[in-house]
């Protein structure tokens, strides 16, 4: 009878566990991501509950932008740093699940040695000088009988998974730098084609004035100014040369090269299409599609487990051991009968006084948990927020580009008439001038707003997950739930 509660108590102990079993934070109970419904443009639309390939920049059917977002995800050094955190937290996670068997050590020792006169002698003999050979086998177990070390592997496993996650999230991270870099530089490259068309324009009629002055038609202050229109087109050239320069910097470093070695792509705006159809997922799922939010969820997993880990600590530690060997003088007897020993024993220990050292860590984790649920539900509003502005920028992003498309062509015109009337001696140079400038500031709005609604529709798929769950096996982690 004795045994069998024994026994019963063992198994009990044994399926134990301290500590909170960790259940994943309720959804937003919302159904949209903005209060109002917002309309785009005619030429792009949101499809409600679609989903996000996982190449989605493909949608901009650009050749040279797929070439530099598949080197980058097959060489940028960040990638390559995220997937060996994820080996290495996977490895722990086997180190410490080591800790549920016995841990087993064999060792065979050999010395010499010489007993002192004095003191009794250490073999049955009285030989004084002696060699010693040992051979020995440990066990030691300390079976998980309050789950310590199950909630310690159950918090590894967690922080495996939340670096997996992080390693989605700088995928889709990086794929975004990338393509919003790209069509930067193709901005820019726009500007400086629309800079120096305005350069060219003012040279042309700086050259006619400069013939209207020679037979006296004009007079000097008129060309003075329309250097002046030159000088300041020509001054607004440098900065944008300089930003193009950084930004194929930037491409080049994205895609994991040096900047000496990077191969040239001369990006331009038409040569990438603006999507039509956007995909707009639930807001139900955007939870599990964000692979950040996903990665503040098993940091908090990984804080639950920690509690039961620090309330474990303050229960009572058994352990169980036993040793077995053989010693003999002569190597060749080590293994002889009579020379053999062995002990079993078992052990428990427990903390009667730390000053409350134990009892503050138990608080600690429970306070690193409370901790672990603000950062979360930070990262969730977060996430919607990110969706909410792509939509607000796409929603405007059109009538903005129609606006600067409008202002363009006023200016145009407004231009062509004062150069006519110029030319008739029927508007002051100081007229002319600010039509110029006003002509050059629309051109660059213009494609400043082009490359505006290129850019927030990358923000979109970025904002809504970025489609990592639809990756192949070769380039996803096969064990990372998909939402």
């Amino acid at each position: 009878m004795g045994k069998g509660m024994f026994l019963c108590s063992c198994v009990w102990l044994a399926g134990c566990t301290t500590g909170p079993d960790f259940m994943s934070p309720a959804l937003p109970a919302t159904g949209s991501y903005t209060r109002d419904t917002l309309a785009t443009g005619d030429d792009q639309h949101f499809t409600s509950g679609a989903d996000i390939p996982a190449d989605w920049w493909t949608v901009y059917h650009s050749p040279a932008l797929d070439r530099l977002v598949r080197q980058a995800l097959a060489k940028n050094p960040g990638l390559d740093a995220a997937q060996a955190a994820v080996r290495v937290a996977m490895e722990n996670v086997k180190a410490q699940s080591g800790a549920f068997y016995p841990s087993v050590t064999a060792g065979l020792s050999a010395s010499r040695n010489q007993n002192s006169t004095v003191l009794s002698p250490s073999l049955t003999s009285a030989t004084l000088l002696y060699d010693l050979y040992q051979a020995q086998l440990s066990v030691n177990w300390s079976p998980d009988i309050w789950g310590g070390n199950k909630r310690q592997v159950e918090a590894l496993q967690a922080a495996a998974d939340s670096q997996r996650f992080q390693l989605q999230a700088a995928r889709v991270a990086l794929v975004t730098n990338l393509v919003e870099a790209v069509i930067v530089d193709a901005m820019l490259r726009g500007q400086i084609a629309a800079s120096n068309a305005v350069i060219a324009d003012e040279q042309q009629i700086l050259a006619i004035e400069q013939r209207q002055q020679a037979v006296g038609q004009i007079a000097g202050a008129d060309v003075a100014t329309q250097e002046l229109a030159l000088a300041q087109a020509r001054q607004s050239l440098p900065p944008l040369q300089k930003q193009l320069a950084e930004q194929d910097d930037l491409i080049a470093a994205l895609t994991g090269v040096l900047p000496s070695e990077a191969e040239s792509e001369t990006m331009e705006l038409s040569s990438l299409t603006l999507p039509g159809d956007l995909p707009l997922s639930l807001p139900s799922k955007l939870v599990a599609q964000r692979a950040d939010v996903r990665s503040a969820e098993e940091n908090l997993h990984m804080a639950s487990a920690g509690i039961g880990v620090a309330v474990a600590n303050q229960l009572p530690n058994f352990t169980l051991s036993a040793n077995t060997g053989s010693v003999a003088t002569q190597l060749g007897q080590i293994f002889s009968p009579g020379n053999n020993f062995w002990n079993v024993g078992a052990g428990v220990a427990s903390t009667l006084f730390d000053a409350g050292t134990l009892a503050h860590r138990a608080q600690a984790a429970r306070d690193t948990y409370d901790e672990a649920a603000a950062q979360y539900r930070g990262t969730v509003i977060a996430a919607f927020q990110n969706v909410a502005d792509a939509l607000h920028a796409i929603a405007t992003d059109g009538d903005g580009l129609k606006a600067a498309s409008a202002a363009e062509a006023a200016a145009a015109r407004s231009l062509a008439i004062a150069r006519r009337q110029q030319e008739l001696g029927q508007t002051s140079s100081l007229g002319l001038l600010t039509a110029e400038q006003a002509d050059q500031q629309a051109r660059l709005a213009v494609i400043q707003a082009q490359a505006n609604r290129l850019t927030d529709t990358a923000l979109l798929y970025q904002a809504l997950g970025g489609g990592w769950w639809n990756q192949l096996p070769d380039v996803n982690e096969a064990d990372v739930a998909k939402p």
